[in-house]
């Protein structure tokens, strides 16, 4: 619904982009060690990595069995890190809703929306930041502290200009384009990091410890996420800080994004330096044997991968699957601004759900985890395009209920609930599709399998999000009321006919016909397709075997 209350399919996100860049993979902490716990460690905004990281490992330390505490401040840290990258995923969530408040069109959202996209295809150049490092200086070291001062330097230079990039400096529009190009190099900097940290989260921590791990990663980005996304704009909404934080009322929030992205700037920069100087890797350790030998052969080793036909019917079924949640998903929160919902208040929304998100996966797990894990994913399905429908009924309904320029609690209530279930739809989705993908990777390359399949599933919710959005305008039909034998089909004639005294007055409102129409999608894969998706888990293992030269 927002950047907040959406799922990240996407996108570590993670989500929560306007209801599909983090959600979808995104999970709450789970006890380390268990198998949730390596599985499941995506949190806001996250691919899959980690959980395909900790599969892959066989590190091992000389030392014996150590106890959390004794490794206490490397936990802390790994915290700490993931907290940093949770920071640039929430800031880039709350992009769209701030661009919906300057009435963007939905092109330029979809645009917009490309940001997105490096979580999920980090995969790309993953291999290279693994094979290329210094090794006097450290294997992570190497990429982590330049890339996070390059991140930290980048958000005090983007403070100066992020006001004009906004249109909020001279009072115009917005240049999404140059929006679009930041952010995109800024999340392509998180995604970097987010490797990097994934891997010495190996070597950090002891392998008794490592399980852990995923606990970092989830509450980390997620708390991030928080600070980034639902934390600013509830200080940077005038509304919202004269109504509950002070008692003088003043034009402005409390902080700006300058603002904002000038203080983080300055947090990565002196932790950076901090992590540089004081911070040593673990260099006591075994390489696991499946590590492969160079960035060439691990390339070689995906494309053998990706040649299988199980891996190929998969990839075509996930890239196909989350079509018809595409509308509801990407469009829904940015149709609640529209129809005057604070952005803040959808914000706020998320919060009460952090509980719900923590414990659906620990539930779900226990139906996912025997040998038909697809079976849940395939019971879910149509109760989250129901649901889809649901959204769009809650939008037409919005303008209905406001009054006095606000929305009664009960609205709150309604547009909450409806969020919970759908959470409980997505996450059955979401823990289904990890298991599945735990199930069928061949354990002698675990990590690059997973890694790959998660990748896919990933790209699978961005590509419809990103459509969804292009598709609005051009399917909302306009007609100009005050001018005769005048129309508002091109932004021409839209400003021939305010100058001729008309008005242009939608007629047809693209979303509806979008949110319509994915669903009829969404039920045709469910019939047609369905069935052949949860065949894939029948396939024995020599279907999903990779057979390469050693």
């Amino acid at each position: 619904m927002s950047p907040t209350l959406s799922h990240k399919d996407s996108s570590r996100q993670r989500r929560l982009g306007p209801m599909n860049h983090c959600l979808d993979m995104k999970s709450g902490s789970l006890p380390p060690g268990t198998w949730e716990a390596e599985q499941l460690a995506d949190g806001v905004g996250g691919e899959g990595d980690n959980e395909a990281l900790l599969l892959a490992t066989g590190a091992r330390s000389p030392r014996g069995p150590r106890g959390y505490r004794a490794e206490l401040s490397n936990i802390l840290l790994l915290l700490f890190l993931y907290v940093l990258q949770g920071i640039p995923l929430g800031l880039a969530g709350s992009i769209p809703l701030i661009l919906q408040s300057k009435n963007v069109s939905y092109t330029d959202q979809a645009f917009f929306s490309l940001v997105f996209w490096p979580f999920s295809l980090k995969l790309l150049w993953a291999p290279l930041v693994d094979a290329v490092y210094f090794k006097s200086f450290g294997r992570r070291k190497s990429w982590l502290v330049p890339t996070q001062y390059i991140l930290g330097l980048f958000m005090i230079y983007l403070s100066t200009q992020v006001d004009h990039m906004l249109g909020t400096a001279d009072g115009g529009s917005p240049d999404v384009v140059a929006l679009t190009l930041t952010f995109f190099l800024f999340e392509f900097l998180a995604a970097t990091q987010d490797i990097a940290v994934d891997g010495w989260a190996l070597t950090m921590l002891s392998r008794e410890n490592v399980g852990y791990a995923s606990t970092c990663n989830s509450v980390g980005q997620t708390a991030g996420y928080f600070l980034g996304n639902v934390l600013f704009l509830a200080l940077e909404s005038a509304d919202f800080c004269n109504k509950y934080l002070r008692f003088q009322p003043q034009p402005r929030g409390i902080v700006t994004l300058s603002d904002f992205l000038f203080f983080w700037g300055t947090i990565f920069f002196i932790t950076t330096t901090l992590i540089a100087l004081l911070k040593k890797e673990n260099k006591e350790v075994t390489p696991s044997k499946e590590e492969t030998k160079g960035i060439t052969d691990t390339y070689k080793l995906l494309f053998t991968i990706i040649k299988m036909p199980a891996v190929m019917t998969f990839c075509f079924m996930i890239l196909t699957a989350k079509v018809g949640f595409s509308a509801a998903d990407a469009v829904t929160g940015l149709k609640l601004v529209e129809e005057g919902v604070p952005k803040e208040h959808l914000a706020l929304l998320a919060v009460p759900m952090v509980p719900l998100q923590i414990i659906l996966p620990l539930i779900i797990s226990k139906y996912t985890a025997g040998p038909q894990p697809l079976n849940v994913f395939y019971k879910a399905m149509p109760y989250r395009l129901l649901l889809g429908l649901e959204y769009a009924l809650m939008v037409w309904w919005t303008p209905k209920v406001a009054y006095q320029g606000g929305f009664p609690l009960y609205y709150y209530i309604i547009v909450l609930l409806s969020y919970a279930l759908h959470q409980i739809t997505l996450y059955s989705m979401y823990v289904s599709i990890m298991a599945f993908n735990a199930k069928v990777s061949d354990p002698l390359i675990g990590g690059t399998y997973m890694t790959l399949l998660n990748t896919v599933s990933n790209l699978g919710g961005n590509w419809p999000s990103t459509v969804a959005l292009w598709l609005v305008d051009p399917l909302t039909v306009k007609e100009c009321v005050g001018a005769s034998n005048q129309n508002c089909w091109t932004p021409e004639a839209i400003e021939l006919c305010k100058k001729l005294g008309g008005s242009c007055v939608t007629a047809l409102d693209g979303y509806y016909v979008e949110s319509i129409v994915c669903v009829i999608i969404g039920f045709g894969w469910w019939f047609f397709l369905g069935p052949k998706f949860k065949k894939l888990q029948d396939e024995g293992p020599s279907s999903w075997k990779c057979r390469r030269d050693n």
